[in-house]
């Protein structure tokens, strides 16, 4: 099946101005909801539980970091371990302070001159999920991911557009912060923009300068790669392989072919500040760099991103920052996190290749749950393969999972429980072990695609309780199902999909299942009508044929003893 998305891997990333980039004030952000079924309002600093997140998620986000070790601690014997791309393995992940648990995450944002596509959506849910697991496991998260609001691609589309460049980046900061909102992700703790921080990237180039590792030329200035020495030891790259890197023009007057630009002269037509150097504006590595030691401190928890930023822009951040200040940890970050990359159909995805497309696109035919199903079903530093048909297999695989949370939530209901214990977990022994297997899984370097797998044998568990006549005269039917019931809430709440309504969502999974295929509810209810008249004419081939043609537009017809009802499925080749 070929691709039907529109055309367009990206691993993705991803002192006032005195001419149109100029700073302005915040407009608010988008308000509107997407969809019920995000956890959180944008704009939250941290995770705000909802009636579907587990009570320990519940808890261990408003707890202090007392509590939530405390809470955490009923899940001990699980350490948190991450793959650190400078140490080239998994290292056991610890907050410096025991006492306080704090942790600082810094995540490179996008740069916002246009809408964000799927390998924003693939890193961004990543960090999302990696920034609720630590929380859950009672880390005191500062997250932090800014926007890149000044730079050359901004540059040319205000000029495309006849607009000033601060329009343009307020127009897609906030078209970013939608997509963020459809896709579940969280807010971030904190949001910084680099034109904000203009005059801490001039104070630290400048450090860079008195340090002996940059030098300016006629307005501009360089760093000088040479002179670090380590340089290259994120990345793996020798000395000899560097060459200009990304956004990084050939200038015959740099001293080395791999220095860099730290503070670009002034161009006619570009946004510029005042510099000791001359009126310009700063290089795309300082900002991260700059906005770190101002609003993180020296050193950091983590830094994460996509795989193709290792190298050039982090390689060259960790080499500012060891450059700035003499007795600088030459760590800069204690872990280095990178997803990998999104291919399409098996090729890289990317502009040139035509295949690239944004999430606003894949939205329009798939639910954003299924979307994050698909993207979570991946571990993150692996390459993601994007089609159509691992798209409605990721599609068939959500919509069972929230349909048998929905048949458990009738039933529960129906029985008397309530709908959420009010307190603690009530789990019992299968539906402990589930949770144990999932929290393994994801302490284990994020492994979200086992967490996945291990809920497996929990909604088959829950379907037995509540479909087979052997579940029916189980006598401790509701104790286990409010136990598998607490623990998948649990879990899908660490890896965000949880949601309000289990109905709206299937609903909107049914819609988009029909969009697809290009038919109408009605098409199929008339469809399922031909088939049972032809069943009761014990016309069989021709109630085989309307099934057969609804399945090869992915749409599966169930009988049950309340009549036909169909769902969608994955289309088979």
């Amino acid at each position: 099946m070929k691709l039907l998305l529109p055309v367009r891997s990206y691993a993705v990333s991803s002192v006032r101005s005195a001419v149109s980039c100029r700073v302005v004030a915040r407009v608010p952000s988008v308000t509107k909801a997407a969809s019920r079924w995000h956890p959180t309002p944008l704009g939250a600093p941290s995770i705000t539980p909802t009636s579907r997140l587990g009570p320990l998620f519940a808890q261990l986000s408003s707890a202090s970091s007392s509590e939530q070790a405390e809470t955490g601690a009923r899940l001990e014997g699980e350490v948190v371990t991450l793959y650190n791309t400078k140490a080239r393995k998994k290292e056991v992940f610890e907050a410096k302070n025991p006492n306080t648990k704090e942790v600082n995450m810094y995540v490179c944002g996008v740069t916002v001159y246009d809408y964000s596509h799927i390998g924003h959506a693939r890193v961004y849910t990543v960090f999302d999920v990696l920034f609720r697991m630590l929380k859950w496991r009672g880390f005191n998260v500062t997250y932090c991911r800014n926007f890149t609001d000044v730079d050359d691609k901004i540059i040319k589309r205000a000029n495309e557009v006849g607009e000033e460049c601060s329009d343009v980046t307020e127009r897609f900061i906030a078209e970013f912060h939608e997509d963020m909102r459809t896709l579940g992700n969280l807010s971030p703790t904190m949001e910084p923009r680099a034109t904000e921080h203009i005059g801490d990237m001039i104070e630290q180039i400048g450090k860079i300068i008195d340090n002996g590792h940059a030098y300016a030329v006629d307005g501009d200035v360089y760093f000088s790669v040479p002179s670090l020495d380590g340089y290259g030891s994120l990345s793996g790259r020798k000395m000899e392989d560097n060459r200009a890197g990304e956004r990084v023009e050939v200038d015959s007057r740099k001293r080395d072919p791999a220095d860099f630009a730290l503070w670009k002269a002034k161009k006619e037509g570009e946004p510029f500040w005042e510099s000791p150097w001359g009126q310009g504006r700063p290089g795309w590595h300082i900002e991260c760099s700059a906005m770190i030691h101002k609003l993180l401190g020296e050193e950091i928890d983590i830094h994460g991103g996509g795989l193709d930023l290792t190298f050039p822009h982090h390689e060259n951040e960790l080499a500012q920052s060891m450059a700035s200040c003499d007795q600088c940890s030459d760590q800069f970050s204690r872990f280095w996190v990178h997803n990998g990359f999104v291919n399409v159909n098996t090729e890289k995805m990317s502009k040139s290749l035509g295949n690239f497309f944004t999430i606003r696109e894949i939205l329009e035919r798939y639910h954003p749950l299924t979307l994050r199903f698909f993207l979570l079903n991946t571990h993150y530093r692996s390459s993601i393969n994007f089609s159509d048909q691992l798209l409605d297999e990721a599609s068939a695989r959500a919509y069972y999972l929230y349909q048998t949370l929905s048949d458990c939530e009738s039933l529960v209901k129906e029985l008397g429980a309530p709908p959420a214990p009010s307190s603690g977990l009530g789990l019992t022994e299968t539906s402990e072990k589930v949770l144990r297997e999932c929290t393994a899984a994801l302490c284990d370097d994020l492994g979200t695609q086992q967490a996945l797998s291990a809920l497996s044998p929990a909604l088959k568990a829950v379907n037995e309780l509540v479909h087979t006549k052997k579940g029916r005269k189980n006598p401790r039917r509701l104790e286990e199902l409010l136990g598998l019931r607490a623990a998948i809430t649990e879990v899908l709440g660490v890896l965000g999909l949880s949601c309000e309504d289990y109905g709206e969502v299937l609903d909107g999974m049914k819609q988009r299942a029909l969009r697809r295929c290009g038919r109408t509810a009605e098409d199929v209810e008339g469809a399922i009508e031909a088939r049972q008249e032809a069943r009761k004419a014990k016309d069989f081939a021709e109630s085989d044929r309307v099934r057969d043609e609804l399945a090869a537009d992915g749409i599966a017809l169930l009988d049950t003893p309340q009549g036909t009802v169909w769902r969608p499925v994955s289309i088979q080749e």
